[in-house]
């Protein structure tokens, strides 16, 4: 890896199992067409900073030492809990295949399988290295372990994995999980219930029940046979161009100022501040990239399908239930019309986005089903894409050193026009947005009168 990652090092590594082992334990996993479709792009990779608390000189005060190996111990304890509830996240990858028919589906194996990956390292590091740079510091990525791997690789690498690297002031907790066995919303609902796990009082109690458990499919056999080919390894290996990644702060105030010039221009009410502030978005980039006006431009986010399923699915079923919304158009329509028409073009997306369009979509797929792949994600310039989401709770999970500094994320998934959006530490509809650009582009956009009159801070 990079340089960077000598600041960080590997003091200890071992595997979890789930502390008691589920009678689902003992059955495959099988995967959804959905699932198969992430088996080539990257793993997720998120984390939340911590401030380590202040430590006193008496004699009967822990000392930082002893808080850390009680961190530790206490979330390896947490996480076996956390994975009698989450058991696939526990397995590994494996691929059935058919020879005669030449035909495969994928599953997860939780009989043959060591458990989830936990990590602790050190770094000298501090916070302030970390949220006071103008730009997020490459050593981040250090602080997450499957570095660059593809989600097709947990057929040898754990589906889960924990790094906790301890900085001089504070505490990094670092998440990277196999992006086929869930999507964000279900990595953050993993998250939260390891901090409710680690948090609760009544040991004797912690494995009867989470406030939110989640909901796995009921599956006895394979969904789907697939046509079967051996991947193509050179696919993962293109490298994305070098990038520039900051956090920009929009406010509550400017949140819903956007919101309400995006309404009253568009004589409408419906469409929401995420759509509003993700135009604005694709508008200010787009501009930043200074590309000729004839060429097409695509602004995409990965939009949540549980309430829109035929019936509806609860919001805790776990598993991957997303699709790509986009909206095209020429850079000379979006640059020559205000953000306003953008917002109401992505509402229209969205809108359109029912039920039975993501039926038809599966559909295709299955009849010829190609998974997404890492370098078509970063192969074309012109597109912005939206990922997470602000509703996501991610400041909700604590781990005794109370509510995190920030949320940063690794490697995975990143590429030129990459936007990820979380809420703001705040709260009350303030939001972050992670953009990830090329150097030339980031210095256009930060010299951009609007957009920067609009950003509250650097986060």
């Amino acid at each position: 890896m990079d340089s960077s990652s000598s600041e960080v090092k590997i003091i200890s590594k071992c595997f979890v199992k789930p502390k008691t082992l589920p009678e689902k334990w003992k059955e495959p996993y099988h995967f959804s067409p959905m699932d198969h479709v992430m088996l080539s792009i990257h793993y997720i990779q998120k984390g939340l900073l911590f401030l380590k608390p202040s430590f006193s000189e008496s004699e009967d005060a822990v000392n930082p030492k002893e808080f850390m190996e009680t961190l530790l111990q206490k979330l390896k304890d947490s996480l076996a809990i956390a994975l009698v509830h989450f058991y696939p996240l526990a397995g590994r990858l494996s691929t059935l295949k058919t020879d005669k028919s030449r035909s495969h589906s994928v599953f997860v194996d939780c009989n043959d399988s060591p458990g989830a990956g936990f990590i602790h390292a050190e770094s000298d590091l501090s916070v302030s290295d970390i949220v006071g740079s103008t730009y997020v510091p490459l050593v981040v990525q250090s602080f997450f372990d499957h570095h660059k791997a593809l989600n097709r690789d947990g057929h040898t690498m754990s589906l889960l994995s924990v790094k906790v690297t301890e900085l001089v002031d504070g505490v990094f907790i670092g998440l990277s999980m196999n992006h086929s066995i869930g999507d964000g919303s279900s990595f953050w609902q993993f998250f939260n219930s390891l901090s409710e796990i680690f948090n609760s009082q009544e040991d004797n109690n912690k494995l009867l029940c989470l406030k939110n458990p989640p909901i796995f499919r009921e599956v006895s056999g394979p969904i789907y046979s697939l046509p079967f080919s051996e991947p193509d390894e050179s696919l993962g290996q293109s490298e994305p161009p070098v990038l520039k990644e900051r956090m920009f702060h929009f406010s509550s105030e400017t949140v819903r100022l956007l919101k309400s010039k995006a309404n009253q221009e568009c004589g409408t009410a419906k469409i929401s501040s995420f759509q509003s502030l993700t135009a604005f978005i694709w508008r200010s980039i787009t501009r930043a990239r200074k590309l000729a006006n004839d060429q097409e431009t695509t602004c995409r986010f990965a939009a949540g399908n549980r309430s829109r399923m035929n019936p509806p699915l609860p919001t805790n079923h776990f598993g991957v239930y997303i699709s790509l919304v986009k909206a095209t158009t020429t850079i000379g329509s979006l640059l020559e019309n205000e953000f306003e028409w953008a917002a109401l073009k992505l509402h229209q997306a969205v809108t359109e986005h029912i039920g039975e369009k993501i039926s038809y979509e599966i559909d295709q797929w299955l009849k010829s089903p190609l998974p997404l792949q890492v370098y078509r994600l970063f192969s074309n310039l012109n597109i912005v894409h939206m990922g997470s989401s602000p509703r996501f709770n991610k400041y909700g999970s604590e781990f005794g050193m109370g509510k995190a500094v920030a949320v940063r994320s690794g490697y995975g998934g990143k590429y030129d026009g990459k936007v990820s959006a979380y809420p703001g530490r705040e709260g009350g509809g303030s939001i972050d947005l992670e953009v990830c650009l090329l150097p030339e582009s980031m210095e256009a956009l930060e010299s951009d009168q609007e957009f920067i009159s609009l950003v509250s801070s650097s986060t």
